[in-house]
C-alpha cells in the first residue's frame, strides 16, 4: 500500500475508533500493529517489531518518575499539607487586594510543583479555596476562574507529569525539560496574581477582604510547620535536579520519601500511608499503559517515515514556520477540549515534533505543553472546567458552567499571550537548560 494512502487510512481509523468510545491506548496499539503488518505483510515481523519497542519503552529507569511524582501529591493532599500551604499563604497576603484569589494561585502554583497535574490541583483547590472565597462574597465567576485557570500551571511547573510523557516521547532529557518551565511557569503565575490583585482594586466588591467578615483567626505552629514543609520539598527536588544532585528519577523518590515523613508527622497512620500508595498505583497504571501503548504508535510512525510525508505535505501547501507553529496550536487547543493532556501528547507529539525543526526542543515543549493546557479551559468542553462543576456538584454547589468558564477566560487570554511571547522570545524557556 502506497505509504501516504496508509497514513491516511490509520490514522482516520485510530481517530474514529477514539471517538467512537475505544480506550485511546487500544486504539494507539492497534493502530501500530496494523500499520506495521500492512508495510511488511508478516504478523510476526510485525509483532516483533511492534513488542520490542513497548519492551525496550518500559525497561527504561524514567517510567519511576510518574508513579513517585503522584504519590508524593497524594501524600501531601490527603494529609492537610496542602490546605496548610493554602492557609499559610492566603494569612501571610494580608492587606493585598483579592487576596484569596492572589492566594489561589500562588498555593496552585506550589501544589503543582508536588502533584504535576493540573486536573488534580483543580479538583484539590476547589475543595480548599472555593468555600472560603464563597464565604468572603467573591463573585462567582471570578472565584472559579481563578481556581481553574491557575490549575493550569500544574503542568508546567516541574515536575510535571506531561514534562515527563513528553521527554519519554521525544527523548529530550526530563530534567532539562523540569528547569524549562520555571520561567514561563513564573511569568504565568505572575500575570495571573497581578490579575488578581488588578481586577479587585477596581472591582471591590467582586473580591471583598476576608477580614470583612471576621476571617481573623491566626496560624498556628501545626500550619506554618507543614505549610513549610512543602516550600523546602519543592526547593529540595527542583534545586537537586538544577543542581546536578539527584537524576530527575532519584528527585521524585526523595521527594516521595519527605512527603511520606511530613504525611506521617501531619497524623496519617501506617494504613492511610499504604492507601496512598494504592491510589498513586491506580493514578499511574493507566498512564504507564498509554506509555507503551505510545511506543508502539512511534515506532510505527518511524518504520512508515509518516513524519517525512506530513512535512512534505505542509510544505506544499504553503505552511512554513510560524504557520506551522499556529497549525499545530489550533489542533491542540481543539483537541484539549475533547481530551486529557496526556492523550493528545501521545497522538500529536510523535507527528509534530519534526516539524517543529526550526525551533529550540525545549522552547517548543512549553509551548505545546501551554497550548494543551490552554484547550482544558477553552468552551464548551475545557476538561478542567467540567472537573471545577464536578467538585461543586458534590458538595451541593448548583453553580452554571458558563460562570466558571466567563471567570476562566482572562487566563486563557493570558496562557495564549505567554505562548507568543515564548514564539518570539524563546529563551525564556531554553535558557535555564544551559545550566542543567
Amino acid at each position: 500500500m502506497d505509504l501516504e494512502l496508509l497514513m491516511m487510512v490509520t490514522l482516520f481509523g485510530m481517530l474514529l475508533a477514539i471517538f467512537a468510545g475505544i480506550h485511546i491506548a487500544l486504539a494507539l496499539g492497534a493502530t501500530a500493529m496494523i500499520g506495521t503488518y500492512i508495510i511488511f505483510g508478516n504478523v510476526y515481523l510485525a509483532a516483533s517489531l511492534v513488542g520490542g519497542a513497548a519492551y525496550e519503552l518500559i525497561r527504561n529507569h524514567i517510567f519511576m518518575t510518574i508513579p513517585l511524582f503522584v504519590l508524593m501529591g497524594d501524600f501531601l493532599s490527603k494529609s492537610g499539607a496542602a490546605a496548610d500551604l493554602y492557609t499559610l499563604i492566603n494569612k501571610g497576603l494580608r492587606g493585598v487586594p483579592g487576596r484569596l484569589g492572589v492566594a489561589t494561585v500562588t498555593g496552585n502554583a506550589a501544589f503543582a510543583a508536588v502533584t504535576g497535574t493540573s486536573i488534580a490541583s483543580a479538583a484539590a483547590f476547589t475543595r480548599i479555596a472555593w468555600p472560603e472565597m464563597k464565604n468572603a462574597g467573591y463573585k462567582h465567576s471570578f472565584a472559579l476562574g481563578s481556581i481553574a485557570g491557575s490549575a493550569c500551571l500544574g503542568m508546567l511547573i516541574p515536575p510535571s507529569v506531561l514534562l515527563i510523557v513528553w521527554g519519554i516521547i521525544t527523548e529530550d532529557s526530563i530534567g532539562k525539560l523540569f528547569v524549562a518551565g520555571v520561567i514561563p511557569g513564573i511569568i504565568l503565575a505572575s500575570l495571573y496574581a497581578a490579575y488578581n490583585m488588578i481586577s479587585a482594586k477596581l472591582k471591590p466588591s467582586i473580591a471583598p477582604e476576608p477580614e470583612d467578615i471576621g476571617d481573623i483567626e491566626p496560624l498556628n505552629k501545626s500550619q506554618i510547620y507543614s505549610g513549610l514543609s512543602i516550600v523546602v520539598l519543592i526547593f529540595m527536588v527542583l534545586g537537586g535536579i538544577w543542581g546536578g544532585i539527584f537524576t530527575a528519577t532519584e528527585a521524585a523518590g526523595m521527594g516521595a520519601l519527605f512527603a511520606m515523613v511530613i504525611a506521617y508527622f501531619k497524623g496519617l497512620n501506617f494504613r492511610q500511608l499504604a492507601e496512598c500508595t494504592l491510589d498513586a498505583g491506580k493514578t499511574s497504571a493507566p498512564i504507564m499503559i498509554l506509555l507503551i501503548a505510545a511506543g508502539m504508535y512511534s515506532k510505527f510512525l518511524s518504520l512508515a517515515d509518516i513524519h517525512g510525508i506530513i512535512v512534505t505535505a505542509l510544505q506544499s501547501i504553503g505552511l512554513e514556520g510560524l504557520w506551522i507553529l499556529i497549525f499545530m496550536a489550533i489542533i491542540w487547543l481543539v483537541l484539549g477540549m475533547l481530551l486529557d493532556s496526556i492523550s493528545i501528547i501521545l497522538l500529536t507529539v510523535p507527528l509534530f515534533i519534526t516539524l517543529s525543526s526550526g525551533m529550540d526542543p525545549y522552547a517548543f515543549a512549553i509551548f505545546g505543553i501551554l497550548a494543551i493546557e490552554a484547550g482544558l479551559l477553552t468552551p464548551p468542553f475545557g476538561l478542567i472546567v467540567y472537573t471545577v462543576k464536578g467538585v461543586l456538584a458534590g458538595s451541593g454547589d448548583d453553580v452554571a458552567l458558563r460562570e466558571i468558564f466567563a471567570g476562566s477566560i482572562p487566563y486563557w487570554i493570558m496562557m495564549l499571550f505567554v505562548m507568543i511571547l515564548i514564539v518570539i522570545f524563546p529563551e525564556i524557556a531554553s535558557w535555564l537548560t544551559n545550566f542543567v
